[in-house]
């Protein structure tokens, strides 16, 4: 609220011929957001791309649920170009936004975007990708990105038969050939994914239960840049082509993105892999996963994927918008972490949501019986 109020004070002179101006908050002139009516504030929203339906959902959240609130609303998709969403951030700066959301193509790119932003007094809300080397963050909205991680090796195990669902003993003792990939290394949330998964995973290497053919254990040589399909399907021809080309079956692949296991999917598949053993060679590894998109919801109902983690994201959209209206108040965002999210500068206080596994089993009592998917939807591989 200082930071506003001194602004207010600058601006007095001016404030009344300037307060029917864009913006009209911190960025559009300085007036007191806490006493400004809904409908005179912007609140900014920058989305990573539209290349994924999860991003595109959560653009259509964030803003419908602003709206709701009574805020307008400029939203916007980067196509995954950094230099298109410094260009996005700078002009809603420009234009005056009350409030950023932002969930960044690369987490360390943004810095000089959020001096500028807080320079016009205008408060960062990091949307599910952790902003760094800024200490220009004010809050962070995202899921508990390291039990994703832990939930996506359990996936992989109850779907090698290792342990059951609730996690009790499985029947299996392998030992099992699996592969590892990760996400994106300029994201921050790669890193907490793959060192869950790898807290459940890497006892088990260790000791014979699991063994990774490849030797490609390390999360620098598990990466897929921008969490790209293309670029997983290219990377699992390489190791089927290399280090399979010998006969030896793959057992298990940990993705931590169904975008990814889709591209791996295919990889195994144009290789011989598939559901069907009368007409295919080898059975489907288990393949997990994570965003529950629509075209993966239907390869695990069709017993192709194995699993994907469900993060519903119109429930952090609500938090989104609790947060920024929460600074418009003047307030502070409740958190429910103020110590798990270092950006190399600050801690920054968050709030985090839980997830669900979801299997076939679960995909009408979670994804449908929510309203988040049709049956129809489920059934076609594509949302309406």
């Amino acid at each position: 609220m200082s930071n506003k109020l001194r602004l207010t004070a600058l601006g007095a002179a001016l404030a009344f011929g300037l307060t029917a101006c864009g913006g009209g908050g911190a960025g559009g002139g300085g007036d007191d957001t806490a006493d400004a009516d809904a409908g005179d504030l912007t609140i900014g929203v920058s989305m990573p791309t539209q290349t994924s339906e999860r991003w595109i959902a959560d653009g259509d959240n964030v803003k419908s649920q602003l709206e709701d609130a009574g805020y307008n609303v400029e939203l916007q998709y980067a196509n995954d170009d950094i230099p298109t969403q410094s260009q996005q951030v700078d002009q809603m700066i420009t234009e005056g936004v009350d409030v950023l959301i932002i969930a960044a193509v690369d987490g360390t790119a943004l810095a000089p975007q959020l001096e500028n932003a807080a320079a016009e007094g205008i408060e960062v809300i990091a949307y599910d990708r952790l902003i760094r080397d800024s200490e220009n963050v004010d809050f962070y909205v995202t899921f508990d990105n390291f039990s994703v991680g832990v939930a996506q090796a359990n996936a992989l195990l109850t779907g090698l038969g290792l342990q059951t669902a609730d996690g009790g003993a499985g029947t299996a003792t392998g030992p099992f050939n699996v592969e590892l990939f990760a996400g994106s290394l300029d994201d921050n949330n790669a890193t907490f994914f793959f060192d869950g998964a790898m807290s459940i995973l890497q006892p088990l290497i260790d000791d014979g239960t699991l063994v990774v053919p490849s030797g490609q254990t390390s999360i620098e040589q598990a990466a897929t840049l921008r969490w790209d399909q293309a670029t997983a399907q290219a990377r699992m021809d390489t190791l089927l082509t290399g280090t399979y080309n010998d006969g030896t079956v793959l057992n298990g692949v940990l993705s931590p993105y169904d975008g990814i296991s889709r591209g791996i999917i295919t990889a195994l598949q144009n290789t011989g892999y598939g559901p069907d053993l009368a007409s295919t060679p080898r059975p489907l590894p288990v393949v997990t996963g994570q965003d529950a998109e629509i075209a993966s919801v239907k390869l695990i109902n069709d017993g192709v994927q194995s699993s994907t983690i469900f993060k519903d994201t119109r429930n952090l959209a609500e938090q989104a918008v609790a947060a920024a209206t929460a600074f418009l108040e003047d307030g502070e965002p409740e958190a429910n972490d103020t110590e798990t999210y270092d950006n190399g500068v600050k801690v920054v206080p968050s709030y985090l949501l839980p997830v669900e596994t979801v299997y076939a089993d679960d995909i009408a009592s979670v994804l449908v019986d929510s309203g988040y998917y049709t049956e129809a939807e489920v059934e076609a591989g594509q949302a309406d």
